[in-house]
């Protein structure tokens, strides 16, 4: 396997709401990606309206220097330079009438734009 990091719920880690443990659960099984091997993957690009912004996909398996958390059967990968960034972040799933879809609350983000997918640190 990897030489990777396994966390549960490190102090200065991310969180992950129970809602988006489901809502990520539910679409890797749709995506036909194994909780025993693959996860959700995390992470921060230059771009967008506040200069960063975040990605979020699923990968079928964690890389060599990637940090790994683990919550329930679900696990989330972060590249080292994206944890720079996302430390200290809780990845959220939101439902209203206006929209649905993850929601990054970041207080490392000291701007962030009204689609809520860019940020400046």
């Amino acid at each position: 396997m990897t030489t990777a990091t396994e966390q549960s719920t490190p102090a200065k880690g991310i969180a992950v709401t129970e809602k988006a443990i489901g809502k990520i659960r539910s679409a890797m099984a749709k995506e036909g990606i194994s909780p025993e091997q693959g996860g959700l993957r995390l992470g921060v690009q230059g771009g967008g309206c506040s200069g960063l912004s975040y990605n979020i996909r699923f990968d079928t398996q964690a890389r060599e220097r990637d940090r790994i958390f683990q919550f329930d059967d679900v696990r989330v990968f972060v590249d080292p330079k994206s944890f720079i960034y996302l430390h200290g972040m809780t990845l959220d799933y939101q439902e209203t009438l206006m929209q649905q879809g993850f929601v990054f609350v970041n207080p490392q983000a000291t701007k962030s734009c009204g689609c809520g997918t860019s940020f400046s640190a």
